[in-house]
């Protein structure tokens, strides 16, 4: 947080902060904030967001932030924009990835990615990908196989792979492990402890097609002109997570006799969201955590809270990287508007405000809309970044100063990022 002396200290309450990440047992209420003067609210909303513009061609830009005001904590929270270089023509990937648990395997997954796609696409013929089930097919393909590969690497290091592992001695599944002459494999090893939601847009050279990839909990809103001056918001993906009946439904028929594969709303008891890059504990045999990783040193002192949900892990797999793929046409001649891309953060902020994540995704809309229809598309203002302080309280300058300034030592509002691509 800034230091300022024109600041005025207030107070703030748990119901004051927006989302549902605080609650009155986070108290003691009411705790102390800074009411910032405008200008250095901007410049603290800037240092602590960080916002990037990144330039697609002559006609096409994004707009990215990733929001953390509590500075004692990083954000788990990734978002790349890259141009993909494609039997010599520009394919654009923008993706944001929301990381649980740790941020090795998020970290990984945002950097290597957009490379499994573009080798993906490069293996294909420029006429097949001219069919958009090809391109959706590669998504799919790019996300599962990456996620595979994860686990993979570790198992395959293993004489006679998960077959041979309970039967094997813990002292020569240690020396595999924490010997192994590959200077990488502990890293490989780590990134099956942590997971990543993954929500990848693609759109073609022509700008002819979008396609939205999602694995998780993260959102696409597609903002489409319908008429002068006015704008249609459509909501391009479903959350994958246990507040998803539909979600919840298709883990238990892939697991009849199991009652406890969704407990509490949570995967085995102990995982909120049901499709997920990493988070190989829920994948593979319990025999792979209780062999593989609690031996990875240094490792877990107390393992009871994985112990928990090992004990129901019976069939897996319980989740999976199976992405959702929506494709959608585009006018190259003409402005098709814009795409939000945001962690469940953003969701979350407005909680309080809608229920229903339709008229969430219109209001999303319009606040952007808003900016566009003074500025244009090609506008030097960072949309995203505009979005951001609408959700945390807009004009009201004591709202975003709680939000920035709250004095507390734990995150008092989810990871949030937004990516906005103009179309």
């Amino acid at each position: 947080m800034i230091k300022t002396l024109s600041a005025v200290e207030g107070v703030a309450y748990h119901v004051e902060i927006p989302g549902s990440r605080v609650g009155p047992d986070d108290g003691p209420w009411p705790r102390p904030y800074q009411i910032l003067a405008e200008a250095e609210l901007a410049r603290e909303l800037e240092l602590t967001a960080k916002p990037l513009s990144f330039s697609l061609g002559s006609r096409y830009s994004a707009y990215g932030v990733n929001f953390q005001p509590c500075h004692v904590y990083s954000t788990q929270d990734r978002y790349t924009v890259r141009q993909l270089n494609v039997h010599g023509r520009v394919w654009t990937f923008t993706g944001v990835f929301d990381g649980h648990l740790g941020d090795l395997t998020v970290e990984h997954t945002a950097y290597h990615l957009p490379i499994i796609v573009k080798e993906l696409l490069s293996g294909s013929t420029p006429k097949r990908l001219q069919d958009p089930a090809e391109v959706s097919r590669i998504l799919s393909e790019a996300t599962t196989s990456f996620d595979r590969a994860i686990a993979g690497d570790i198992i395959k290091v293993f004489p006679g792979g998960m077959e041979a592992l309970a039967n094997m001695p813990q002292s020569t599944i240690q020396n595999i492990i924490n010997r192994n002459t590959d200077p990488q494999f502990l890293k490989k090893a780590r990134l099956c402890m942590y997971g990543t939601t993954a929500l990848v847009a693609l759109v073609d050279p022509d700008h002819q097609n979008l396609w939205v990839a999602n694995v998780g909990d993260c959102q696409a809103v597609f903002v489409s002109p319908n008429g002068p001056l006015r704008w249609k918001s459509e909501l391009l993906t479903s959350n994958h997570n246990c507040d998803n009946d539909a979600e919840v439904s298709r883990v238990v028929s892939e697991h009849p006799g199991e009652p406890e594969c969704i407990l509490d709303r949570r995967v085995l008891g102990a995982l909120a969201p049901t499709r997920c890059i990493g988070d190989i504990p829920f994948k593979q045999p319990s025999e792979f955590t209780r062999k593989i990783l609690y031996n990875i040193f240094p490792g877990y002192r107390d393992t009871s809270a994985w112990d928990k949900f090992l004990d129901r892990n019976l069939s897996p797999p319980y989740i999976t990287a199976e992405p959702e793929v929506t494709h959608r046409k585009l006018c190259p001649d003409t402005d098709n508007g814009f795409l939000i891309l945001c962690s469940d953060g953003l969701a979350d902020l407005w909680s309080n405000t809608f229920s229903d994540e339709q008229r969430m995704a219109e209001e999303w809309g319009r606040i952007v809309a808003e900016v566009v229809n003074k500025e244009g598309l090609s506008g030097k203002t960072n949309l995203a970044l505009k979005l951001l302080r609408h959700s945390i309280g807009g004009d009201d300058a004591k709202g975003v100063s709680r939000v920035l300034t709250l004095d507390m030592n734990t995150p008092w509002i989810d990871d949030t990022t937004i990516v906005i691509q103009t179309l």
